[in-house]
């Protein structure tokens, strides 16, 4: 994991627990006048004033969630943040503040652990989030991070999943399936390296692929983006399990069908390349990849006109009545069931 075996390396029972958050935290600093009173104390304290509170939390586990093989510890810190931010922009909120918890094994040398906080204070910074607070604690197996993140929003602002209403039209930011495709990439060097660890890999060709599995985007611009456009979605989720998963989770909330189109799915032309190169069908894994954070959303169909031909926006499918069900619409013009294959994290795993 740390190939300079000349590089200094403090153990982590030298600072121990809270020298260690003071260690690491010492270069955060509050940002935002809704945040009172961060690391320092019991507590954080808040000030939101008249504004609704958003709260998600997210847990990665080493071995379940990533592979430290092809994860730089910076990146996996970015994506923890990400992960969580992506939930508050799912419900149509500002991000404002986080915590970050972890619990790591004693081969983590001290400085592995600052390059982990480097990814959390970029991410931080570039979403405009204050990180207040969190915890350290040993682990047996390896490293689990967690972080909460909190978010504000108008109460006439949130959106929820149980808003939708037959014939609204489903929408879609962005491109699905280079996160799972770039994950496969990483997967099958990982592989190479290990049957010859002197192999240099050439993935110049995939950095798009692979730059969507370690260093994914949360979208932040798209609620400030459909305010603009005057445009409230009824619902809203984010991509985090595949699309197939998400539209059921959509259509059993707001007790309703869907219909997506199979020709509307926007791919990436690199994931349409790798899916070949690997034979994989390019549909199913938009369908059942995940890893995506884009956000899915439903409109009403008086809205069409005002997100037509916005290069962030892909009209894929409408909601129907609940007793037409949810189906995919081949190019072939057939009507397939639509089945969740997505993430499971209590089946995956990884050996």
């Amino acid at each position: 994991m740390f190939e300079n075996s000349q590089e200094s390396k403090t153990n982590l029972s030298e600072l121990g627990e809270f020298g260690l958050i003071d260690h690491l935290t010492k270069n955060f600093s509050p940002k935002l006048e809704s945040t009172i009173k961060a690391i320092g104390d019991d507590a954080a304290v808040l000030n939101f004033e008249n504004k609704q509170t958003i709260v998600s939390t997210d847990l990665l586990v080493e071995g379940v969630h990533f592979d430290l093989a092809y994860m730089p510890l910076k990146h996996l810190g970015y994506k923890a943040v990400m992960v969580n931010l992506s939930d508050i922009y799912a419900m149509n909120g500002t991000a404002t503040q986080i915590t970050v918890s972890i619990a790591v094994s004693n081969r983590f040398p001290v400085q592995a652990l600052e390059e982990l906080y480097a990814g959390i204070q970029l991410a931080s910074k570039i979403y405009n989030v204050d990180v207040i607070g969190g915890d350290t604690t040993s682990s047996t197996s390896g490293l689990m991070i967690s972080v909460t993140a909190l978010g504000i929003a108008e109460k006439e602002d949130i959106v929820y999943r149980d808003g939708a209403k037959a014939n609204d039209l489903l929408v879609l930011t962005g491109d699905l399936g280079a996160a799972y495709m770039g994950l496969q990439v990483l997967e099958r060097e990982k592989e190479v390296f290990k049957a010859n660890p002197n192999s240099q890999p050439d993935l110049d060709q995939y950095t798009y692929l692979i730059e969507r599995q370690l260093k994914p985007e949360a979208r932040k611009d798209i609620g400030p983006l459909l305010k603009d456009l005057e445009v409230k979605p009824t619902s809203m989720i984010d991509i985090s399990d595949g699309l197939s998963s998400e539209i059921i989770h959509l259509c059993k909330k707001s007790k309703l069908g869907a219909n997506i189109f199979e020709e509307k799915i926007p791919l990436d032309p690199a994931v349409i390349s790798v899916c070949e190169e690997f034979e994989i069908d390019s549909t199913m894994i938009a369908l059942s990849g995940g890893e995506d954070y884009e956000l899915l959303f439903t409109i009403s169909q008086d809205d069409y006109d005002k997100i037509k031909g916005n290069p962030h926006l892909t009209v894929i499918g409408h909601m129907t009545e609940e007793n037409e069900g949810m189906h995919l619409v081949t190019r072939a013009n057939q009507k397939l069931p639509l089945i969740a294959r997505g993430w499971n994290s209590m089946e995956n795993r990884e050996d």
